[in-house]
């Protein structure tokens, strides 16, 4: 049936999402899922809206969803636009903002999804290399471009941009827009939401998935300028009016009211992270710093393809990326202390093996 394609299609590279495995007894680390679950609150309010109603259409605009993040940045509800997971906004974003005459720029070492975006609306890109040390560096993109993109933290590397080296790029980039995905900014990074009411230019992208445990739900969102805002909205109303239902409306409200629950498995993530990084350096690995909730790591001694098919003979996935300068790391999910103690009894397994 490929003769009935268009030359888009035939000339698109798709993004692969990490496996979702039906094992039995599975210790599931490849694809940053949280361990704990969701919001108590945010499941109430799911059931709750369960109901008649849902024989009507959502509110397009939420409304409601924009209003409770915007209570919880402190910024206005209409510098936020809210989509289906925060891949449908970086979508969006790519097709609306970053389209451009020249290249837009990313690291050479981030997410797999922005030059498949490039490749489906055929937007040019330029990659810029990470460091030695695998961390971004800001100077690399001061140069002419049609927009720059990267997460902070970066992923599969988990390494932090400071917000100090952020603003020192929004000082000298002021032609072009510059897209900050934040996906795992709660587990130990500091947002640029502020910055964006003194930025024009700035646009922050976030999601419920990670930090929120809500990756079944699919909310994303993105804060901005009115001016930034408003052609997202134009191209989402002319895609989807209606990009999330009432059950996520309103699971994601609750999500955000619930900020205590939200901080207290934001923490635990980061305390078991500290205590795998410890146990993994304790085994020879070398673990880049991480502020998100995965890991990096490599082995001196052991390849990284053959410990991760060794981990999955044991019921433990871990996501290997068959790419250069990185295909002897593994990116490993920080799951519960328990996952964690059996994963790492594995690699000490392997390893005497």
């Amino acid at each position: 049936m490929s003769r009935f394609w268009s030359d888009v299609v035939k000339g698109l590279t798709p993004y692969v999402p990490g496996e979702q495995p039906k094992l039995a007894n599975l210790v599931k680390l490849n694809t940053n899922e949280n361990p704990y679950g969701p919001s108590p609150r945010a499941l109430e309010a799911i059931r709750a809206a369960t109901g008649e109603s849902l024989k009507l259409y959502p509110d397009p605009n939420a409304e409601q969803l924009k209003a409770a993040i915007g209570k919880y940045h402190g910024i206005d509800a209409r510098n936020v636009v809210v989509g289906n997971g925060s891949d449908e906004v970086l979508a969006h974003i790519f097709l609306g903002l970053l389209k451009q005459a020249r290249p837009i720029l990313f690291p050479d070492i981030s997410y797999s999804f922005y030059p498949v975006y490039c490749g489906l609306y055929q937007v040019g890109f330029e990659t810029i290399p990470l460091a030695d040390d695998f961390s971004i560096q800001v100077d690399g993109y001061i140069k002419p471009n049609g927009g720059i993109i990267f997460p902070n933290p970066n992923a599969p590397t988990g390494c932090l941009v400071p917000l100090a080296d952020i603003e020192r790029l929004l000082q000298a980039n002021t032609e072009s827009v510059v897209v900050i995905d934040e996906a795992y900014v709660d587990f130990g990074g500091e947002s640029a939401i502020p910055l964006t009411a003194r930025y024009p230019n700035l646009l922050v992208v976030q999601t419920l998935s990670k930090s929120r445990s809500l990756a079944g739900l699919r909310v994303g969102f993105a804060v901005g300028h009115a001016d930034l805002i408003e052609a997202l909205e134009r191209v989402k109303n002319s895609f989807n009016s209606y990009p999330l239902d009432r059950l996520a409306i309103a699971g994601a409200v609750a999500a955000f009211e619930d900020r205590e629950y939200f901080e207290q498995t934001c923490n635990a993530v980061i305390a078991t992270r500290k205590r795998l990084v410890g146990e993994l350096q304790a085994l020879g690995f070398e673990v880049l710093p991480s502020k998100a909730n995965f890991i990096f790591a490599r082995h001196p001694q052991h390849d990284a393809e053959k410990s991760a098919l060794a981990l999955r003979q044991r019921s433990i996935i871990v996501r290997h990326f068959r790419l250069p300068r990185i295909e002897q790391f593994l990116r490993i999910t920080v799951g519960t202390d328990e996952q964690c103690a059996v994963l790492v009894a594995a690699l000490k397994e392997v390893f005497a093996a």
